[in-house]
């Protein structure tokens, strides 16, 4: 498993690592799964998640298994900030959080994205 926990200004980050698979949907999945096990052992209200989706391509195969992934994981989040989503991949997560309810913010750099998700 690539995800880890990592810590910035105090508060711990779920950093979820799904960057460079490209079009791996395997190695996504066994990701998503240990991910998702990690998150819902977790207080609910209480992860920050920063997400990274670098070089990795969300196929229609696996967006179902992200819209259940966020649905069962949504109560236990804070926060999510995401990293490496940008055009079709911008597109398809912005339709990820309308159908599960869960916001995304989107960022650039991993240190933007660590500021926002502990202010």
């Amino acid at each position: 498993m690539k995800s880890r926990w990592i810590e910035h200004n105090g508060k711990r980050i779920l950093y979820q690592d799904y960057s460079n698979f490209f079009f791996n949907e395997d190695a996504v999945k066994q990701e998503l799964t240990e991910v998702q096990s990690i998150v819902l052992s977790e207080p609910k209200d209480s992860v920050l998640v920063l997400t990274n989706m670098s070089n990795t391509e969300v196929t229609l195969n696996l967006m179902p298994l992200f819209n259940e992934a966020s649905r069962a994981t949504k109560s236990y989040v804070n926060k999510t900030a995401v990293l490496g989503v940008t055009g079709v991949k911008r597109t398809l997560g912005d339709l990820l959080s309308k159908i599960t309810g869960q916001p995304l913010m989107y960022f650039n750099t991993e240190l933007e994205a660590k500021e926002w998700l502990t202010k």
